[in-house]
C-alpha cells in the first residue's frame, strides 16, 4: 500500500506505515527528560528500539514540551552528535530532531539520513538550505511559533483547514529553496498550538492532509490530547504521560489505516505491533486473487531501499 502512504526519496520504502522511536538526550522533555541523558544510556536505547520494531530512531537534544526554554546550539550539539554517529554506525536509519541548521548538517554529516524540524524551516532561515545541499528528507512540521508561547496561537476557525493551508505554504518553501519535493515529509503538529479538540479532529480528518501531495508522520505519542481523551471527564485529573502508551498505539492503528507514512512513537513495540495489524487488514480487503490476509502478514515487516540518498 506504499502508494497510499507515499515514498520518500532517500529512505527504504517501507510496505506498511513506518515506526519512528524517539530518542530524547535531553533533561526536560515531557515524558521521558532524564531518562536518555548521558550518551552511552541514549545510544543504547535508540539500539533497543530498533530491536523492538522502530524502522528509524530520531534524536533530538531540545525539549519542545509547551512552556520549554531554549537551549543553546552548543549545547545541542553536545547532546545529539554523539548519539546520532554511534547509532548510525550501527546501521540504524537515524533522524535528527532540531530546528537549527548547524546541528542538521552536522547530524547529517556524522550520519543522520533525515531532518526532522518542527518548525518546518520557519525557526532557521539556513535550515531550507542545508537540508537542500545535503539532499536529506525533511519534515515539515506545522508550527506557528516557539514552545514558550505556543499555547497562545492555538486559535482556529477551520483548524484542519488552516493547516493544510499553512503547511503547504511551508512546503512550498522548502521546495522554492531547492529541498526535493520527493524528499519531503508533512507533519500536522499535533499537540503544538492546538488544544485536545484541534488535535482530535486532525486524526479524524488526516485524509485531508492528502492534498498536500506528500507522506504524512503522525507523532501523537504521549500528548495532553490523550491524556484528555482518558482523564473521562470534564475536570478529571489526566493520567501521567507514561500511562498514554495502549492509547498512542490506538491512533497508530487509526492513522496507519488512513494511510500514514510514519508514526513517531516513544514505547515502540506496542505501535510496531499495530501498524502491522492495520497493514494486515489492508491486505485482507483486496479483491480475491490478491495477495490476501496471509499475504500482508508475510510482508509487513519487509522494507525494500530503492530510494537513494
Amino acid at each position: 500500500m506504499s502508494t497510499l502512504r507515499g515514498r520518500v526519496a532517500g529512505l527504504p520504502d517501507w510496505d506498511r506505515c513506518a515506526v519512528m522511536g524517539v530518542v530524547n538526550v535531553t533533561p526536560d522533555s515531557f515524558s521521558d527528560g532524564g531518562d536518555w541523558f548521558d550518551t552511552e544510556l541514549a545510544v543504547k536505547h535508540g539500539l533497543d528500539l530498533v530491536a523492538q520494531g522502530a524502522d528509524i530512531v530520531d534524536v533530538g537534544g531540545e525539549s519542545t514540551r509547551p512552556g520549554a526554554p531554549r537551549v543553546d546550539a552548543a549545547e545541542e550539539l553536545r547532546r545529539v552528535i554523539p548519539v546520532v554517529r554511534e547509532l548510525a554506525a550501527a546501521g540504524v536509519v537515524v533522524s535528527v530532531d532540531t530546528m537549527r541548521a548547524t546541528v542538521a548538517e552536522q547530524a547529517v554529516e556524522a550520519g543522520a539520513c533525515l531532518v526532522n524540524d518542527v518548525s518546518g524551516g520557519l525557526a532557521d532561515p539556513a535550515m531550507v538550505p542545508v537540508v537542500a545541499a545535503h539532499h536529506v528528507p525533511f519534515v515539515v512540521m506545522h508550527w506557528r511559533g516557539q514552545s514558550i508561547d505556543m499555547n497562545n496561537r492555538a486559535v482556529y476557525a477551520d483548524v484542519v483547514g488552516e493547516v493544510v493551508d499553512e503547511l503547504a505554504r511551508s512546503v512550498e518553501r522548502a521546495i522554492a529553496g531547492g529541498v526535493d519535493p520527493e524528499r519531503i515529509v508533512v507533519d500536522p503538529g499535533l499537540g503544538f498550538a492546538k488544544e485536545a479538540g484541534h488535535d482530535l479532529a486532525l486524526v479524524a480528518q488526516l485524509g485531508r492532509l492528502r492534498a498536500l501531495g506528500r507522506p504524512l508522520l503522525v507523532a501523537a505519542s504521549r500528548k495532553r490530547f490523550l491524556g484528555r481523551v482518558l482523564a473521562g471527564g470534564e475536570g478529571a485529573a489526566p493520567p501521567p504521560a507514561r500511562e498514554r502508551d495502549a492509547a498512542t498505539a490506538a491512533v497508530s492503528a487509526i492513522v496507519a489505516r488512513e494511510g500514514a507514512w510514519a508514526v513517531r512513537v516513544h514505547e515502540v513495540r506496542a505501535s510496531a505491533d499495530a501498524v502491522r495489524v492495520a497493514r494486515a487488514v489492508e491486505g485482507a480487503t483486496r479483491p480475491a486473487g490478491g495477495a490476501g490476509a496471509s499475504g500482508a502478514v508475510r510482508a509487513s515487516g519487509t522494507a525494500t531501499t530503492t530510494g537513494t540518498k
